[in-house]
């Protein structure tokens, strides 16, 4: 079965492109407060590091959904890892139907 996965690093975050490289896996940075330059409903997957505690800073949450709505297809996942009101999330799944 053929999975399309995005790796996002935002662009103010810890540096973790480097690994998601050398895993052989493709990756971006990124600033969630803009849209994102691809095709309608184009990943199955997306996995962001540092999604929530960085955004709440700059952007709406609504918007950011929207964008990961707009970018997941039907039955997509996102898998985030974060550190929110200071409590360790390990990962957040959210099923997008």
């Amino acid at each position: 079965m053929n999975v399309w996965v995005m790796n996002v690093v935002p662009v103010d975050s810890p540096d973790t492109l480097p690994i998601i490289y050398e895993f052989g896996l493709f990756g971006i940075y990124h600033n969630w407060c803009e849209s994102f330059n691809i095709y309608l409903r184009t990943y199955d997957l997306l996995h962001a590091d540092h999604l929530f505690s960085d955004v709440k800073k700059r952007c709406k949450l609504q918007g950011l959904m929207t964008e990961v709505d707009r970018i997941l297809r039907p039955k997509g996942k996102l898998m985030v890892y974060d550190t929110v009101r200071q409590r360790k999330v390990r990962v957040l799944e959210m099923n997008v139907e």
